[in-house]
């Protein structure tokens, strides 16, 4: 008995030394705190039971309650001192926790409150009038500011824990960035209302995921914002961080809604300027028109979730890792399904394949790079003309070939001097004087594996801002997936729906050249 009121005497010193800086306890003295508690648990009392925990309950640090008796009243004739001092000690961590929570609330410093002994009575008044005197209206229900702030805060906290990088995380993120999702939960729960942060800490993790689960739907609950704000940050900033080559060559357009634009769009041409004699009349000209290709869009979608068990283990990393997979899909399906149109060279508006002889595209008779093939090639994109029949000099901007192809394009456009029959050697290489800063080159395994070692083709492109080629449509230019929370019947998690609209069109056939090419090696 004597060790035990040994124990519990400095359980009270711990708590006192707490209260007298202003703070709660630190993870060390919550260490010594809890492992005293266990001391005193295993020491029989006079009865030859286990000991009572201060106020009843064990340690909450990360552990479920135990419901055991608690103390009778101090002062109570069957109260002993040791008692008295197990309740005196149980109380005033219950006061400092709850004025924590409340000066966190509102901005207050919580030193002074704990340090002073004020009750939770002085401190919620002088909450009132904290907010009073700074402008917060006090409204039930109402979302200011500072819940805003905490709402950012709380997200950027989860994205750093989950690996993901952040420019300029909000303020107060560093802070948070050591919470779980159970203390993040917690946190939100107390500053709503239902509960102080000692009660919930005392709650089971299979408890507290079915109050998240209740607040799945509900549009001012802050858990689920918060999830939702830190994945919808990790969507955009992920699908930036794809590699995808089409972004290099192709043109980005956007569409208002999902019909099919050729009645909406066309181009002019004609309208050509006359000599004016000398006191002659100006003449009137018309435009001609001609329609443009149609331009469509589709919805691609798919659905992610948070289990219940991702939850109680606190696997925080799925706020990064599903959005950036299904950020990268995304964004992979748009690139795979640009070259596989160049590829298998489907027919277009007019009728004719894209790359064809009628549209002056194609070097039917496949080849692998060289000199030769590259200046057939560019002489070929220079002697286009628009709908009209004018000429619009056509210059290559890039060079679209299959991985293996890349440094011998390379090294071509970048040889100075080459040997040049009926010239000499030593002779000026002109595609890296002229085009050797204008031209870029770019590889990409698509070609490859739909080729799969058969005749791989490769392809030469215009500026999309000059000539247009293949161009991708997304809806309202939007192009990042978008998600929302999603409802499923008997599934025992949280549900969210993602999707992104786009549309691979044909352009123009003006804006690339085509060449069969042979099978890789040859």
């Amino acid at each position: 008995m004597k060790n035990k009121a040994k124990w519990i005497k400095r359980q009270q010193e711990i708590v006192d030394a707490a209260r007298a800086a202003g703070q709660g306890l630190t993870a060390e003295e919550q260490a010594e705190f809890d492992a005293l508690q266990r001391q005193i648990d295993a020491e029989p009392d006079d009865n030859g039971g286990g000991g009572e925990p201060a106020g009843g309950q064990r340690s909450v640090g990360g552990q479920d309650p135990v419901n055991t008796p608690t103390p009778p009243p101090a002062g109570t004739p069957s109260a002993t001192g040791e008692e008295n001092a197990q309740r005196a000690v149980a109380e005033e961590r219950q006061r400092i926790g709850d004025i924590l929570a409340l000066c966190r609330q509102t901005g207050m410093d919580p030193a002074e409150y704990i340090r002073s002994g004020a009750t939770m009575d002085a401190v919620r008044a002088a909450a009132v009038d904290h907010m009073i005197q700074h402008g917060a209206p006090v409204v039930v229900g109402a979302r200011d500011s500072g819940m805003d702030n905490f709402r950012d805060a709380a997200r950027d906290a989860m994205l750093i824990q989950a690996g993901v990088e952040l420019d300029k995380p909000a303020q107060g993120a560093e802070d948070m960035r050591g919470m779980s999702m159970r203390d993040m939960l917690i946190e939100c729960m107390a500053r709503s209302g239902e509960g102080t942060v000692t009660e919930l800490l005392r709650r089971s993790r299979a408890d507290l995921w079915d109050t998240a689960v209740k607040q799945f739907f509900s549009s001012t609950a802050d858990f689920p914002a918060i999830m939702d704000n830190a994945i919808k940050k990790a969507i955009v900033q992920q699908y930036d961080l794809v590699p995808a080559t089409f972004e290099e060559w192709t043109s980005k357009g956007t569409l208002p809604d999902f019909k099919a634009s050729k009645d909406h769009e066309y181009v002019m041409g004609g309208g050509d300027f006359q000599k004016v004699t000398e006191g002659g009349e100006i003449k009137a000209s018309t435009l001609e028109t001609d329609l443009l290709p149609t331009r469509k869009l589709d919805t691609y979608a798919t659905q992610f979730s948070m289990t219940r068990e991702a939850f109680i283990n606190d696997d925080i990393g799925f706020l990064a890792n599903m959005p950036k997979q299904y950020t990268r899909k995304a964004k992979q399906k748009i690139n795979r399904q640009v070259y596989e149109r160049i590829y298998k060279n489907p027919a277009i508006f007019d009728g004719a394949p894209l790359f064809d002889e009628a549209h002056k595209n194609l070097i039917a008779t496949g080849s692998a790079p060289s000199i030769a093939v590259l200046m057939k090639m560019i002489e070929m994109m220079g002697l286009q003309t628009d709908q009209f029949g004018e000429s619009i000099m056509v210059e290559p901007a890039t060079i679209i070939v299959p991985v293996g192809y890349g440094m011998k394009v390379e090294q071509i456009l970048g040889t100075a001097q080459i040997d040049v029959e009926g010239i000499g050697s030593h002779t000026v290489n002109v595609l890296n004087t002229k085009y050797r800063n204008k031209i870029k080159v770019v590889q990409e395994a698509v070609l490859n594996i739909l080729s799969a070692g058969a005749a791989c083709p490769w392809f030469m492109a215009a500026d999309p801002r000059l000539v247009k080629s293949v161009q991708v449509d997304y809806l309202n230019g939007t192009t990042a997936p978008s998600f929302r929370r999603s409802e499923k019947a008997g599934y025992l998690g949280y549900l969210w729906d993602i999707w992104l609209d786009w549309g691979i069109n044909d352009a123009d056939f003006r804006g690339i050249l085509r060449n069969n090419g042979v099978p890789m090696g040859q």
